[in-house]
């Protein structure tokens, strides 16, 4: 009786605190799917925290600056392949580099309009990604891969 007397005033003195929502970071250079997917996402009521970067340069230094910053890194990633300047093939290889300083594990799923068994192989083969997803993304799809999050 003691011992569940004493972890019932443990429990009270830690109050369990809620999770706090996923952050979502979109890269990718199409516009249009930036809207979409932000809109999909939000009316999921999963999070209003989505981050958008136009190419993998903006989403890496965007990574390196909050690198500590539990609060500001995204929980899940949703990558294009092809962006200009730093496409999704680049982000993996420099995210290989940095994702032993960041403060939280992230989920990378490779996004594409690509059905060439190349991309999905490779994408497939690289440990940093978690899936690929063939555009357009549903909204039965973005339910699916956020299912953890909610």
């Amino acid at each position: 009786m003691k011992v569940l007397l004493f972890l019932l005033t443990l429990v009270n003195t830690f109050p369990m605190t809620p999770s706090l929502p996923p952050i979502i970071a979109l890269i990718d250079d199409d516009k249009i799917f930036q809207l979409t997917a932000s809109k999909t996402i939000k009316a999921m009521q999963i999070t209003d925290n989505v981050l958008q970067f136009e190419n993998g340069e903006e989403a890496l230094q965007f990574l390196k600056h909050n690198q500590s910053d539990i609060n500001n890194l995204p929980d899940y990633i949703f990558l294009d392949i092809n962006m200009p300047f730093v496409d999704g093939w680049m982000f993996l290889e420099d995210f290989e580099k940095l994702k032993s300083c960041l403060v939280k594990p992230v989920t990378i799923y490779m996004v594409s309009s690509s059905i060439d068994p190349r991309d999905v192989n490779r994408a497939k083969s690289n440990s940093n990604v978690c899936d690929y997803v063939v555009k357009p993304v549903t909204p039965e799809k973005f339910v699916q891969l956020l299912k953890p999050a909610a």
